[in-house]
């Protein structure tokens, strides 16, 4: 198959990209590289600030408007697809439409249905926006509801929902809250992630317990990295000779894995009920991933067996009992460290998750193109 995928969050695309084209798919990846994280891609459609960058983007952007058709399928990670206004990508969407054969919609992020089912029907206990029935009121999830709730938006979002062949959650939190909507194109496939090779030598904890967190600082409050970050550093003045803390801000995605490497524990997500692709990237390599772990985003895995998230409830108190009893067992710490590598191998291994792509995407090819 010709794929085409439009867009790019935390590595998903790139990493999905080198899985397919493993089982000898011709794949295309078109994006921004995620900003500053600057994740490979094919076709740069990278912005840059002024008004340069923008003539410059425009220019770059009509070129590469050829090489965007002629594909079994277009997959793009978010109805913001690319670094234009929404208003402009209604055109951009009908054309990917009119000239490929399918269209996928990945709910990955932020989107209106993730907005705002999070604010009425509330599927979720706690999310970016609600904490049990009390709405959050940070000025991130307020921004993100006046951004998407009565907005061109969530027009947009509608419209490929609706007419796009199937929608595929990476998490159970998306899927939690498109599945009710869209019953018969809902589908949930894992974020892929390309395990080390060789696999990492998971040698026993050192004197130190070594925690990492990556800070976002547009997005602090909004992911709970400031609440995860303040039990850390409490734990840390409470034991300075038992507790090392490692922190990555806004960094290029090389110098993220850099810092993250040979730490134990990761702190991530507050507000998931489920490890995005940086725990997970993480957990590959036996660093045990401190946040959501919720028993439903197992039961959705089916997975009974292995359960290496140390989950936490969204509040500093928690965090900081969880990681107090955590760095107190370094045997069952252990055991956590080799529980994540499996549990990442048997769950999101970047073939392994290819083929569900590839079966999906095979299910609703015309019949006549379908590949044999």
């Amino acid at each position: 198959m010709r794929i085409l995928l439009l867009g790019e969050y935390s590595n998903v695309h790139n990493a999905l990209a080198q899985g397919l084209r493993q089982l000898g798919h011709q794949v295309t990846v078109a994006s921004n590289g995620d900003f500053w994280k600057d994740y490979p891609r094919d076709i740069d459609l990278k912005r840059t600030t002024g008004l340069q960058g923008k003539i410059g983007f425009a220019i770059r952007f009509l070129r590469s408007l050829p090489k965007l058709r002629g594909y079994d399928v277009v997959q793009l990670i978010n109805p913001l697809f690319v670094e234009l206004k929404a208003e402009r990508l209604f055109a951009l969407y009908r054309y990917l439409r009119k000239h490929n054969k399918c269209v996928f919609l990945c709910a990955f992020g932020m989107d209106h249905f993730w907005v705002n089912e999070c604010r009425t029907r509330m599927p979720l206990r706690y999310s970016d926006f609600n904490l049990g029935n009390q709405l959050r009121h940070n000025a991130d999830a307020l921004r993100e509801t006046a951004d998407w709730i009565g907005t061109t938006k969530e027009q947009l979002n509608k419209l490929i929902a609706n007419d796009c062949d199937a929608i595929i959650a990476g998490l159970y939190e998306y899927w939690v809250c498109y599945q009710p909507l869209f019953p018969d194109k809902t589908v949930f496939i894992p974020f892929p992630i390309k395990m080390p090779n060789p696999p990492t030598d998971l040698t026993p904890i050192g004197t130190k317990v070594k925690i990492f967190i990556g800070i976002n600082k547009s997005r602090h409050a909004y992911k709970g990295t400031d609440v995860m970050l303040a039990a850390a550093m409490k734990l840390v003045e409470k034991y300075p000779n038992k507790v090392e803390l490692v922190k990555a801000e806004s960094v290029p995605f090389d110098e993220y894995q850099r810092l993250m490497d040979g730490c134990d524990l990761i702190l991530d997500q507050l507000y998931s009920y489920t490890p995005s692709m940086n725990p997970l990237l993480a957990m590959s390599k036996g660093i045990i991933c401190v946040g959501g772990g919720e028993p439903e985003a197992y039961e959705l895995l089916q997975e009974q067996h292995l359960h290496p998230i140390i989950n936490v409830l969204p509040n500093e108190e928690d965090v900081f009992r969880q990681l107090e009893l955590a760095i107190t067992n370094k045997e069952e710490l252990m055991k956590r460290k080799v529980q994540s590598v499996l549990y990442v191998d048997k769950h999101h291994e970047y073939i392994k998750v290819a083929r569900q792509y590839e079966a999906l995407y095979k299910a609703h090819l015309p019949a006549e193109s379908s590949p044999q």
